[in-house]
């Protein structure tokens, strides 16, 4: 059975966490930090640790915005909603991710082809979180 994957969706100041990964599967190239659930790990903490692992940006999970199996990488992914804590975007490990970066809204669509996961989309242009 395939792993189940682990996405963060983080938000802070209007733009959102995506990272560029070194190899991309398909058309994907630009997405929210994401990376296998361990054994014994929830999907909420996996989120967390990719988000460190590979954009250095530390976040507290939120909660699980929803589930799909991705269109172009055929993985199950699980969107977690995560608050920006502190960190600067950067490529944490460059063996997986050549850029990360705080990508204004309006300009996810050009960097994910076919669209972002609509309860994820429905997350980030909802109404705000509080600090």
């Amino acid at each position: 059975m395939e792993p189940m994957i682990a996405g963060a969706v983080v938000q802070h100041d209007g733009r959102v966490l995506l990272v560029r990964r070194a190899a991309p599967e398909g058309e994907l190239l630009w997405q929210f930090p994401a990376g296998k659930v361990d054994e014994g790990e929830s999907p909420k903490e996996a989120a967390a640790r990719e988000a460190l692992e590979e954009a250095g940006v530390v976040v507290e999970s939120l909660t699980i915005i929803g589930e799909r199996v991705h269109p172009a990488t055929g993985r199950r992914v699980v969107y977690v909603a995560c608050r920006w804590m502190s960190g600067d975007a950067r490529p944490a490990s460059r063996r997986e991710v050549t850029e990360a970066a705080w990508v204004p809204i309006g300009e996810l669509a050009e960097r994910i082809p076919g669209g972002v996961y609509g309860p994820a989309w429905g997350y980030l242009t909802g109404p705000a979180l509080p600090p």
